[in-house]
């Protein structure tokens, strides 16, 4: 299956929130990074920007929309994006995406998107409103 070509925009869009490499140790058995560790770096960017926007802790409920386009392979660099999107009382969409930088070729390449779920919550666990945008 292809991508569909807009899934393979030109440039990344939300703002670069985390920038790690692809290491052996994160491989399949084809020596692929595995999806799971790619989805976890998403998760953790997301995390970043939810808190950011809570301005308190967040956790995550729901991923949705999630597109494997390419694959990552070692010594990639991979570089996340997020951008804010759906803002409900308690709960927000953020919109990710994963960018890889090909080892050899210097080559950056969408790799991954998605859009995660967070709820924003008290130090207790319980839900708490996510407030207004300051100014």
């Amino acid at each position: 299956m292809h991508p569909h070509p807009a899934d393979l925009a030109n440039d990344p869009r939300g703002d670069l929130t985390v920038r790690t490499m692809a290491m052996p140790a994160d491989t399949n058995a084809n020596g692929d990074i595995f999806g799971g560790w790619v989805m976890a770096r998403m998760d953790q960017a997301g995390g970043i920007a939810g808190v950011r926007r809570a301005r308190g802790r967040v956790v995550t409920v729901k991923v949705q929309a999630m597109n494997f386009l390419r694959p990552v392979r070692v010594g990639d660099v991979l570089s996340v994006y997020t951008r804010v999107g759906r803002i409900g009382r308690t709960s927000m969409d953020i919109e990710i995406e994963a960018w890889a930088r090909r080892f050899l070729s210097g080559e950056e390449v969408k790799v991954t998107d998605g859009v995660f779920t967070f709820v924003s919550i008290t130090d207790e666990g319980t839900p708490r409103p996510i407030p207004p945008l300051e100014g």
